[in-house]
Protein backbone atom coordinates (compact mmCIF):
# COMPACT_ATOMS: atom_id res chain seq x y z
CA UNK A 1 0.00 0.00 0.00
CA UNK A 2 2.85 2.38 0.85
CA UNK A 3 4.41 1.61 -2.53
CA UNK A 4 1.17 2.46 -4.38
CA UNK A 5 0.76 5.70 -2.40
CA UNK A 6 4.37 6.65 -3.25
CA UNK A 7 3.80 5.99 -6.97
CA UNK A 8 0.62 8.11 -6.95
CA UNK A 9 2.44 10.97 -5.19
CA UNK A 10 5.32 10.84 -7.68
CA UNK A 11 2.85 10.85 -10.59
CA UNK A 12 1.04 13.88 -9.14
CA UNK A 13 4.32 15.77 -8.65
CA UNK A 14 5.40 15.01 -12.23
CA UNK A 15 2.02 16.10 -13.61
CA UNK A 16 2.29 19.40 -11.75
CA UNK A 17 5.54 20.15 -13.59
CA UNK A 18 4.32 19.22 -17.07
CA UNK A 19 4.23 21.96 -19.65
CA UNK A 20 1.56 22.95 -22.10
CA UNK A 21 3.10 22.15 -25.45
CA UNK A 22 1.81 21.80 -28.98
CA UNK A 23 -1.56 22.39 -30.58
CA UNK A 24 -4.46 22.59 -28.11
CA UNK A 25 -7.92 22.23 -29.67
CA UNK A 26 -10.61 24.54 -28.31
CA UNK A 27 -13.48 22.75 -26.58
CA UNK A 28 -16.21 24.52 -28.52
CA UNK A 29 -19.04 23.34 -26.25
CA UNK A 30 -17.29 24.65 -23.13
CA UNK A 31 -16.15 27.96 -24.64
CA UNK A 32 -18.24 31.10 -24.95
CA UNK A 33 -18.11 34.14 -27.21
CA UNK A 34 -20.23 37.18 -26.31
CA UNK A 35 -20.75 40.19 -28.58
CA UNK A 36 -22.02 43.65 -27.67
CA UNK A 37 -23.03 46.36 -30.13
CA UNK A 38 -23.79 49.95 -29.28
CA UNK A 39 -26.22 52.55 -30.61
CA UNK A 40 -27.09 56.08 -29.56
CA UNK A 41 -30.08 54.88 -27.55
CA UNK A 42 -28.44 51.86 -25.87
CA UNK A 43 -26.89 48.53 -26.78
CA UNK A 44 -27.62 44.92 -27.65
CA UNK A 45 -25.69 41.78 -26.82
CA UNK A 46 -25.67 38.12 -27.56
CA UNK A 47 -23.58 35.08 -28.29
CA UNK A 48 -21.98 33.39 -31.26
CA UNK A 49 -20.48 29.90 -31.49
CA UNK A 50 -16.94 28.86 -32.25
CA UNK A 51 -17.00 26.30 -35.06
CA UNK A 52 -13.39 25.25 -34.52
CA UNK A 53 -10.16 26.60 -33.13
CA UNK A 54 -6.84 25.92 -31.51
CA UNK A 55 -4.02 27.57 -29.62
CA UNK A 56 -0.35 26.66 -30.14
CA UNK A 57 2.08 26.52 -27.22
CA UNK A 58 5.80 25.92 -26.86
CA UNK A 59 6.96 25.23 -23.29
CA UNK A 60 3.95 26.95 -21.70
CA UNK A 61 4.28 30.00 -23.97
CA UNK A 62 1.51 30.87 -26.42
CA UNK A 63 2.91 30.96 -29.97
CA UNK A 64 -0.14 31.01 -32.24
CA UNK A 65 -3.77 30.24 -32.79
CA UNK A 66 -6.61 30.10 -35.26
CA UNK A 67 -10.41 30.25 -34.97
CA UNK A 68 -13.44 29.82 -37.17
CA UNK A 69 -16.69 31.40 -35.98
CA UNK A 70 -20.08 30.07 -37.10
CA UNK A 71 -21.84 33.29 -38.09
CA UNK A 72 -25.16 31.44 -38.56
CA UNK A 73 -25.34 31.00 -34.76
CA UNK A 74 -25.40 34.77 -34.11
CA UNK A 75 -28.03 35.24 -31.42
CA UNK A 76 -29.35 38.03 -29.23
CA UNK A 77 -29.68 37.59 -25.46
CA UNK A 78 -31.18 40.89 -24.27
CA UNK A 79 -34.49 40.77 -26.16
CA UNK A 80 -37.32 38.24 -26.27
CA UNK A 81 -40.02 37.16 -28.68
CA UNK A 82 -40.70 39.09 -31.88
CA UNK A 83 -38.04 41.76 -31.28
CA UNK A 84 -35.36 39.14 -30.63
CA UNK A 85 -36.23 37.39 -33.90
CA UNK A 86 -36.27 40.64 -35.85
CA UNK A 87 -32.88 41.76 -34.54
CA UNK A 88 -31.27 38.35 -35.17
CA UNK A 89 -32.70 38.27 -38.70
CA UNK A 90 -31.45 41.79 -39.40
CA UNK A 91 -27.94 41.04 -38.06
CA UNK A 92 -27.78 37.93 -40.27
CA UNK A 93 -29.01 39.85 -43.34
CA UNK A 94 -26.89 41.61 -45.96
CA UNK A 95 -27.39 44.89 -44.06
CA UNK A 96 -24.99 43.48 -41.46
CA UNK A 97 -23.12 40.16 -41.69
CA UNK A 98 -24.73 38.46 -44.71
CA UNK A 99 -24.46 35.01 -43.14
CA UNK A 100 -26.07 33.22 -46.08
CA UNK A 101 -23.14 34.22 -48.30
CA UNK A 102 -20.55 34.43 -45.48
CA UNK A 103 -21.42 31.68 -42.95
CA UNK A 104 -18.06 31.85 -41.17
CA UNK A 105 -15.57 34.43 -39.93
CA UNK A 106 -11.95 33.62 -39.08
CA UNK A 107 -9.12 34.86 -36.91
CA UNK A 108 -5.53 33.73 -37.53
CA UNK A 109 -2.77 34.86 -35.18
CA UNK A 110 0.18 36.40 -37.04
CA UNK A 111 2.23 37.60 -34.05
CA UNK A 112 2.17 36.73 -30.36
CA UNK A 113 4.20 38.72 -27.84
CA UNK A 114 4.42 37.69 -24.19
CA UNK A 115 3.92 40.71 -21.93
CA UNK A 116 3.97 38.80 -18.62
CA UNK A 117 3.68 35.23 -17.34
CA UNK A 118 0.06 34.72 -18.46
CA UNK A 119 -0.60 37.75 -20.67
CA UNK A 120 -0.02 38.23 -24.38
CA UNK A 121 -0.39 40.95 -27.00
CA UNK A 122 -1.76 39.17 -30.08
CA UNK A 123 -1.90 40.48 -33.63
CA UNK A 124 -3.95 38.56 -36.13
CA UNK A 125 -5.81 38.63 -39.41
CA UNK A 126 -9.57 38.70 -38.92
CA UNK A 127 -11.84 37.95 -41.87
CA UNK A 128 -15.51 38.97 -41.85
CA UNK A 129 -17.69 39.06 -44.98
CA UNK A 130 -14.69 38.04 -47.08
CA UNK A 131 -12.63 41.07 -46.03
CA UNK A 132 -9.43 40.66 -44.01
CA UNK A 133 -8.01 43.24 -41.61
CA UNK A 134 -5.28 43.17 -38.98
CA UNK A 135 -6.33 43.42 -35.34
CA UNK A 136 -4.37 43.59 -32.08
CA UNK A 137 -5.80 42.50 -28.73
CA UNK A 138 -4.85 41.20 -25.27
CA UNK A 139 -5.19 37.52 -24.41
CA UNK A 140 -4.66 35.83 -21.03
CA UNK A 141 -4.00 32.14 -20.40
CA UNK A 142 -4.52 30.35 -17.08
CA UNK A 143 -4.18 26.57 -17.07
CA UNK A 144 -6.50 25.19 -19.74
CA UNK A 145 -8.46 28.44 -20.10
CA UNK A 146 -7.89 31.63 -22.05
CA UNK A 147 -9.82 34.86 -22.44
CA UNK A 148 -9.62 37.80 -24.76
CA UNK A 149 -11.48 41.03 -25.42
CA UNK A 150 -11.56 42.47 -28.94
CA UNK A 151 -12.92 45.76 -30.24
CA UNK A 152 -13.84 45.47 -33.92
CA UNK A 153 -14.66 48.30 -36.34
CA UNK A 154 -17.46 46.79 -38.42
CA UNK A 155 -17.11 49.35 -41.22
CA UNK A 156 -13.75 47.81 -42.21
CA UNK A 157 -15.74 44.72 -43.21
CA UNK A 158 -18.38 46.54 -45.24
CA UNK A 159 -20.94 46.44 -42.42
CA UNK A 160 -22.26 49.96 -42.87
CA UNK A 161 -25.91 49.87 -41.82
CA UNK A 162 -26.71 52.78 -39.48
CA UNK A 163 -23.11 54.04 -39.45
CA UNK A 164 -22.59 57.78 -39.13
CA UNK A 165 -19.32 57.26 -40.99
CA UNK A 166 -21.38 56.68 -44.13
CA UNK A 167 -24.84 58.17 -43.53
CA UNK A 168 -25.83 61.65 -42.35
CA UNK A 169 -28.95 62.54 -40.38
CA UNK A 170 -29.37 59.23 -38.53
CA UNK A 171 -29.79 61.01 -35.18
CA UNK A 172 -31.00 58.47 -32.55
CA UNK A 173 -31.01 55.65 -35.13
CA UNK A 174 -27.19 55.72 -35.38
CA UNK A 175 -25.27 52.54 -34.58
CA UNK A 176 -21.67 52.92 -33.45
CA UNK A 177 -19.00 51.48 -35.73
CA UNK A 178 -17.16 49.49 -33.07
CA UNK A 179 -18.53 46.43 -31.32
CA UNK A 180 -17.01 44.25 -28.61
CA UNK A 181 -16.24 40.55 -28.52
CA UNK A 182 -15.33 38.77 -25.28
CA UNK A 183 -14.11 35.19 -25.65
CA UNK A 184 -13.78 32.74 -22.76
CA UNK A 185 -12.02 29.66 -24.11
CA UNK A 186 -11.35 26.18 -22.78
CA UNK A 187 -8.85 23.79 -24.35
Amino acid sequence: MKKLTGIVLIALVLLSFTTIDGKKEIKTGDSKVVWKGYKVTGSHEGTIDIKSGFLNFSEDVLTGGEFTIDMTTLSNTDLEGEYKGKLEGHLKSDDFFGVEKYPTATLKFTKVKSVSKNAYKVTGDITIKGKTESITFDLSVYGNKANAALKIDRTKFDVRYGSTSFFDGLKDKAIYDEFDIVADLEF
